[in-house]
């Protein structure tokens, strides 16, 4: 399967509760759907560009799936679709709107370092998964 056939996540590489989701997402995606850019990548940067996304910050996850571009927790709540197990039951959360959903995903995100720790550079994956990463 090309790059264009796969969902792309551009999240924190710096924050140890991002890797640990990015870990997380790799464990339960059997079909390997998806590939991975730290933010802090010159690819990371280039595709936000190409998408006109101008409210990406430190705080953003990003999903870029089929062309189209989603946010915060839209982005997390769209990713639970294609991961194995029951994950996709956390859709129920697309009745709340998402400009709800995000003032708590911000209040998160914001803290999270704090909570979670982060590291001084991104985080290189190992061998065997190093082929799902752009721009490392």
């Amino acid at each position: 399967m090309s790059d264009d056939n796969k969902y792309l996540i551009i999240y924190d590489g710096v924050c140890n509760f991002c890797n640990g989701a990015v870990s997380f997402i790799i464990k339960r995606d059997k079909s390997e759907r998806f590939i991975f850019s730290p933010m802090q990548s010159d690819y990371a940067q280039a595709i936000i560009r190409r998408h006109c996304v101008e409210t990406v910050g430190v705080d953003t996850f990003m999903l870029v799936k089929q062309g189209r571009v989603y946010l915060w927790s839209d982005a997390a709540l769209e990713i639970t679709k294609d991961l194995s197990g029951g994950w996709f039951v956390f859709r129920l959360f697309t009745v709340i709107p998402s400009g709800v959903r995000d003032v708590f995903y911000k209040l998160f995100a914001r803290n999270r370092i704090r909570l979670f720790g982060g590291t001084s550079q991104c985080q290189i994956p190992s061998k065997r998964i190093l082929s799902r990463f752009r721009g490392l």
